[in-house]
């Protein structure tokens, strides 16, 4: 048994999360995390709503709330759209909690007597008709490098480039849409990236375990050259800026900029689930308590990835002190909405709460990892995901074990028969078992989850050869044996399938696994004629409803017309 610490990227507070950032970063942590567990990992699945910065203020003065009230409303919301994914979080924590609070601060503080951290005079961007400083990404106008018009005051998304407010060509506030800017005098800190070049690239340079794309981003950071980062802002909601245990001069109207805070989140989060499960959270994060045991795997989406490559380990490694940073980062390309991007801001795409109104969460989870954008950006279309969900689900797995079923019912009074013999059906079958299985398996672990669903298939089409071969519903008029041995085996086989399947779509596995009558519901790592003859005659089995129910052309006309779908002629 291993220890894993699995974080996926914290889900911003302003508005339930969209498929893209399910698929980037949530669901692929708790496929893995479930895949963990049935290989008997002492597994520890972090993450947490991630609650300051500038659009949680906006959200909430939109809603009518202060913004903690606004914050604990959303956390609550995103915890119950989680929970109807079912992702298996062992705990869902929050960056606005006293234990983030105090971490916080603790490595700020460090960091300075480090020598890391400076004060400096500042010029920022001011909105005299905001009457407000405006945060990096709260100012738009052309990027000065590849001239696109809709470049943030921190970085521009089309070219990649880090920005600051104050090299954009015709700026304006995001805000209010107000040209009125002027250039104000502030103090804010500085993280003194620049000081930690040399020990970053040396330990991107050792890491291990990262896709190429990881690595890329990071490199193309560290090759331009890094900068010294503000990790303060004049804003109210956040971490309050402390020296010493309290408040520092100067700066009692600043918090620390969310993406410092943010990232300690995980190290927050784990302390929250220490302290509401009594658990030891230093042996997950501190190597002198235990922590040297640990693999430590990140998953997110493209664009965090040089915040975890570069800033959050600027902060650990700063820190000199005997912090676990990152053994695993599994990054994500994007999933597309119809060639464009899914968008919380702009509303484009169908989010989390309102995927689970259309349909169950397994739907959504198989296709999710079956269309993972590993390698390349994928794109959702309707029509794509009816066809994914009808032929996958339906047609091979739901098809599959209600026909079996539903036979050993009406035939063979719901019991697994006795009689006949093991036969060249079965030969082949468990060379299919044993392939299948390994593959999976080694899919998982080098965190390929397209290969791994694809396996999945792969070993869900042999049960429906395997069936063609047998024949037991034609044998069974003249060979009552030789369609019970067909069914005996179709019904092991249904038990493998369903803890196989069980790290993808959990709620239809342990269904099929109910049905079956299955005791054993860990990872299938026995050798394949000994599961496949497992099942002794005279067990019950009870036929569970339709798995999966088809995806109508109209239900696809319907959700079109609804969220958006191909340009209509």
């Amino acid at each position: 048994m291993a220890r894993y610490l699995i974080t996926s990227a914290l889900p911003y507070i302003n508005g339930v999360k969209h498929l893209g950032n399910l698929a980037g970063s949530m669901l692929p942590a708790d496929v893995y995390a479930r895949y963990l567990r049935l290989r008997g990992h002492e597994v520890l699945y972090i993450c947490a709503t991630d609650e300051h910065g500038t659009p949680a203020e906006l959200a909430a003065a939109e809603a009518g709330l202060d913004v903690r009230t606004y914050c604990d409303r959303e956390h609550e919301v995103q915890k119950k759209a989680g929970e109807g994914f079912s992702l298996s979080y062992d705990y869902f924590g929050r960056t606005s909690s006293p234990q983030n609070y105090a971490l916080t601060q603790h490595f700020a503080e460090v960091l300075e007597a480090n020598g890391l951290i400076e004060e400096r005079s500042d010029e920022q961007v001011f909105s005299i008709d905001d009457d407000r400083f405006l945060p990096d990404r709260y100012v738009e106008g052309t990027c000065p490098h590849c001239g696109f018009e809709r470049a943030r005051g921190d970085q521009c998304d089309n070219c990649g480039r880090l920005l600051e407010p104050t090299d954009l060509k015709d700026p304006y506030s995001k805000i209010s849409g107000s040209r009125n800017l002027e250039v104000r005098e502030t103090r804010h800190l500085y993280l003194l990236q620049t000081q930690m070049e040399e020990k970053l690239r040396a330990w991107v340079d050792a890491a291990e375990g990262w896709p190429s794309l990881a690595k890329s981003i990071a490199y193309k950071w560290l090759d331009e050259g890094l900068r010294d980062r503000s990790i303060t802002r004049d804003l109210k909601w956040g971490v309050p800026v402390t020296k010493n245990g309290k408040p520092r001069p100067g700066f009692e109207t600043k918090v620390f900029y969310v993406w410092f805070d943010a990232p300690i989140g995980y190290i927050g989060a784990t302390a929250e689930w220490a302290e509401a499960n009594g658990g030891d959270w230093e042996s997950w994060w501190k190597t002198g308590k235990g922590a040297d045991d640990v693999t430590y795997v990140q998953f997110m989406g493209k664009d965090n990835v040089a915040f975890h490559t570069v800033s959050f380990p600027a902060t650990i490694l700063g820190s000199g002190e005997d912090w676990k940073t990152v053994d695993r980062l599994k990054a994500f390309n994007w999933l597309n909405w119809y060639g464009g991007k899914f968008s919380t801001s702009e509303k484009r795409g169908v989010f989390m709460d309102q995927a689970l109104d259309l349909l169950p969460g397994d739907y959504w989870r198989w296709y999710l990892t079956a269309n993972a954008p590993e390698g390349s950006d994928t794109q959702f279309t309707w029509e794509h995901f009816q066809s994914t969900v009808n032929k996958d689900l339906a047609d091979v797995l739901g098809n599959f074990v209600n026909r079996l079923l539903r036979f050993t019912h009406s035939r063979f009074d719901g019991q697994v028969p006795e009689g006949g013999d093991w036969s060249q059906a079965e030969d082949w079958l468990a060379g299919e078992v044993e392939t299948r299985l390994k593959a999976i398996a080694a899919h998982y672990e080098a965190m390929d989850y397209r290969k791994a669903a694809a396996e999945t298939r792969a070993l869900w089409a042999a049960g429906n050869e395997y069936l063609t071969r047998a024949e037991p519903w034609t044998h069974f008029k003249t060979d009552r044996d030789k369609a019970a041995v067909g069914v005996r085996t179709g019904i092991a086989l249904a038990a493998i399938m369903g803890r196989v399947a069980q790290p993808i779509i959990p709620e239809a596995a342990a269904k099929i696994l109910d049905a079956v009558g299955a005791t054993e519901r860990d990872w299938p790592d026995d050798e394949a004629k000994a599961m496949l003859t497992a099942f002794a005659s005279g067990h019950p089995i009870t036929p569970p409803d339709v798995l999966f129910a088809k995806i109508a052309d109209e239900q696809v006309e319907e959700w079109s017309d609804r969220f958006g779908g191909a340009p209509k002629d």
